[in-house]
């Protein structure tokens, strides 16, 4: 069985870049930045300090989480 990349969309990975430039500007270090293929999730996790946590989704938008919901 031949595997398929799946790699983030468009909107998902300039997302990304503009929060990670928010996050450089606050001077907040990326302690995790995580894209996870599967077709079903699709979403981009990144942890910046020691507890800010967003998952980015395939259409651009995003959203706070807590790691309870992990």
């Amino acid at each position: 069985m031949e595997e398929t990349t799946i790699y983030p969309t468009t909107k998902q990975a300039l997302m990304c870049l503009i929060l990670c430039q928010s996050f450089s500007n606050l001077q907040r270090d990326i302690q995790i930045f995580r894209f996870n293929p599967e077709p079903e999730k699709g979403y981009v996790f990144i942890m910046a300090g020691e507890k800010l946590q967003i998952l980015v989704f395939g259409d651009g938008n995003w959203r706070f989480i807590n790691e309870t919901e992990l």
